[in-house]
């Protein structure tokens, strides 16, 4: 099992492809092939997305929509094949959306935050090897909690960073940000509207920062997957071994 699937949350394939960021040369310099796919689109694409237990990693990235929010559309399937994803035991790397998913699978709650995080922060974390203190890129309104049997990773005052459980790493902040996935987040705001006021406003200043720190984050990205990937492997090892 070689391939890591990449869920982005825009049916373009061009802003698809440029929203996985800094993820996919770090995925790749794993030895994996990335794919990127959608549950985005008129009806529910499952059928286009490989069985997850085929997969050496899934991983679930952000969306504009809210993880709570039933009314959206693609919604229901989507945490059906992160359910699937589970239960085969797949790994899966959930980035803010997508760390707010895997809680909701996972039995934890999502809920819309009292105030949201934007920029490069430091978080406290209790796996600095898997996990730094940062500084991560944050953008998001929403929060989710750590699901039952999970283990708090990292924080910020506001809100809870990351967790574990299991094999899957679930995440609030974007490890994957660089100058092409902003652009890519700023063409889909165009469409669907500008993000709220406050946000909006630190948009000029996120863009340089992210520019500036390219460098630093690629690197930071990459040592999370690899030992996102490391600890998956000792898990099953250990699995393996007990059985």
């Amino acid at each position: 099992m070689h391939t890591a699937l990449v869920l982005v949350h825009d049916a373009d394939p061009s802003r698809g492809h440029r929203l996985v960021g800094t993820l996919r040369p770090a995925l790749e310099a794993q030895g994996l092939t990335v794919v990127v796919g959608t549950t985005v689109g008129p009806s529910p694409l499952l059928t286009d997305l490989p069985d997850p237990a085929t997969l050496r990693t899934l991983v679930v990235m952000g969306s504009g929509a809210a993880a709570y929010d039933d009314t959206v559309p693609w919604l229901g399937a989507e945490l059906a094949y992160l359910r699937q994803a589970v239960d085969a035991g797949t790994p899966v790397l959930g980035v803010c959306f997508g760390g707010q998913a895997l809680s909701r699978v996972l039995g934890g709650v999502v809920s819309e935050a009292p105030a949201g995080e934007h920029g490069f922060l430091d978080v406290e974390t209790a796996d600095p090897a898997l996990v730094p203190a940062g500084p991560w890129f944050e953008y998001h309104g929403d929060r989710f909690t750590v699901p039952p049997g999970a283990v708090e990773v990292a924080r910020t005052p506001r809100a809870v960073q990351a967790f574990v459980s299991g094999p899957h790493l679930g995440m609030q902040f974007h490890p994957e940000i660089d100058p092409g996935a902003f652009s890519a987040w700023e063409e889909t705001w165009e469409l669907t509207g500008p993000p709220p006021p406050e946000a909006a406003a630190l948009v000029p200043g996120l863009r340089r920062d992210i520019a500036e720190r390219e460098s630093e984050a690629s690197a930071a990205c990459a040592r999370l997957v690899e030992a996102f990937l490391a600890r998956a492997d000792e898990l099953t090892a250990e699995d393996e071994t007990a059985a």
